[in-house]
């Protein structure tokens, strides 16, 4: 269990305005579940990084910029927008891909946010118990916690353990609450919109022309998809982001494909891709030309969830 140094305890001469100012610190200590761990948090973080664009998006929609001293993993996979560039304008990045455990502890963090296949691997060097030693606190994303232990499903509210559980840590519960219940407003708006018929079935293509990368029963895009008023092809698939044979695509023939969009190959060369192929001629998304692309952002946990189901029921149900 991660515990930072305790913050000097409050006298009573301290003022009203110095009070205010201390605010933050004031809800401390703090326990979040992270995975199958508890962790303990006596002070907000001060020396904070992050991995991977989705996860450095949830930091920065808390306004938690000043509290970090870079991100991780985003460049080396092409995954900065124009949005994502400004905001990240300030930090450094420290690894272009998964960093090392040396370039954690040489960046001098107390925290990183990451998670299974999001920064760190089964058994790899870095994890929190190799990063624990050396004072670093990991907070691990709820959607990845399936590569470690078992999940009944996956759920946009996922996404709000998240961000709620990071606003308690570092203070800004508040801002954290405003953001959800934004979030959710959105969401019960989208689902008046969504016919009551037969879900959609929708297949997500990644990446990959041998074998296709897709999102599986514990990948967020089953629930941005089914929030849509869809249903995953691959729902029974028990994993999250994995790999899957093109023969069970073609037989379970999807109405819909959403590309995602990131690396070297671009959206419009996947989708070109499963144009041109033969074997996929007869599916449903093919003959009638019904491709949505999202970008990774949108695809992953963060954010970006909200208005990429949106963007998801329109393109469902548009016509």
């Amino acid at each position: 269990m991660k515990h930072v140094p305790l913050t000097p305890t409050l006298t009573p001469t301290l003022t009203l305005a110095a009070l205010a100012l201390a605010g933050p610190a004031l809800a401390h200590p703090v326990t979040v579940q992270s995975c199958d761990r508890e962790i303990t948090f006596d002070a907000p973080p001060e020396r904070a990084a992050s991995n991977d664009v989705n996860l450095t998006e949830m930091m920065l929609v808390l306004g938690l910029t000043d509290r970090m001293v870079g991100y991780t993993g985003i460049s080396g996979w092409n995954k900065l927008d124009a949005e994502m560039r400004a905001g990240v304008a300030e930090l450094p990045e420290l690894s272009e891909r998964y960093p090392s455990r040396e370039v954690l502890i040489g960046a001098d963090l107390d925290f990183w946010f990451a998670g299974w296949n999001y920064g760190m691997r089964v058994g790899g060097e870095v994890t929190p118990e190799t990063l624990a030693p050396f004072g670093i606190a990991v907070y691990e994303l709820t959607e990845s916690c399936i590569h470690i232990m078992d999940r009944e499903r996956v759920a946009i509210d996922d996404m709000f353990t998240d961000i709620r559980n990071l606003g308690a840590i570092f203070g800004e519960d508040a801002r954290a609450e405003e953001l959800i219940a934004g979030w959710q407003a959105e969401l019960d708006e989208i689902a008046e919109t969504i016919p009551d018929t037969d879900p959609l079935r929708v297949f997500v293509y990644d990446s990959g022309e041998d074998t296709p990368f897709t999102a599986g029963r514990f990948a967020m895009p089953t629930a941005m998809i089914e929030a849509a008023g869809g249903r995953n092809i691959m729902d029974d698939v028990d994993s999250s982001w994995t790999r899957v044979a093109w023969e069970p695509v073609v037989e379970r023939n999807p109405e819909v494909v959403i590309i995602v969009n990131y690396g070297e190959v671009t959206a419009e060369q996947k989708i070109d891709f499963m144009r041109s192929n033969p074997a996929f001629a007869g599916i449903d998304a093919v003959v009638n030309d019904r491709f949505v692309v999202l970008e990774y952002v949108e695809a992953t946990p963060g954010p970006r969830n909200i208005r990429a189901i949106r963007a998801l029921a329109d393109a469902f149900w548009q016509d």
